[in-house]
């Protein structure tokens, strides 16, 4: 990832590609911060074959064993056929089962397998590597400022 000193500086443009008033906007900014971000865990999880949604969802489920698909959808903001199609692949890979909510016979009740368990614990220092490299530039100040800010801004686009 492209390292600026400047806050206003951005990654190199390719030749002859002006961007406007793009650089100025922080939902771009936050787009290509997304991309590389995403494009640097991808990288770091290869082996694992695991993208940040997917991590994600492991996460949350090995946090809330039993939760229902509609909460997953809700904590991670998909869309419930998203969730579905994410879901079928981890099932799939046996890192998840989906069963019958027993106060719900319509929900599943979600919980990570044993290989899923493992995968996840043997996952969790790759993604604080990851982390810490993405804010390697930032001091500690600057990362609890950062989580702050985009905390604001998720409470007033939500």
């Amino acid at each position: 990832m492209g390292r600026g000193n400047d806050e206003t500086s951005a990654q190199t443009p390719p030749e002859g590609i002006r961007f406007g008033m793009l650089p100025e906007l922080i939902g771009y900014r936050l787009r290509i911060a997304q991309i590389g971000i995403f494009r640097d865990f991808c990288t770091s999880m290869d082996e694992a074959e695991i993208t940040p949604t997917l991590f994600g969802v492991l996460v949350l489920i090995d946090a809330n064993p039993g939760m229902k698909q509609t909460q997953l959808a809700d904590a991670i903001q998909l869309d419930r056929s998203s969730v579905v199609s994410v879901l079928d692949k981890l099932e799939a890979r046996g890192l998840v089962e989906r069963v019958r909510a027993p106060d719900n016979r319509r929900a599943n009740a979600l919980h990570l397998t044993a290989t899923g368990r493992h995968l996840l614990q043997r996952l969790i220092p790759q993604v604080r590597t990851h982390e810490e490299r993405v804010l390697q530039d930032l001091d500690p100040a600057e990362r609890v400022q950062l989580r702050k800010l985009l905390g604001r801004l998720l409470l007033a686009a939500g």
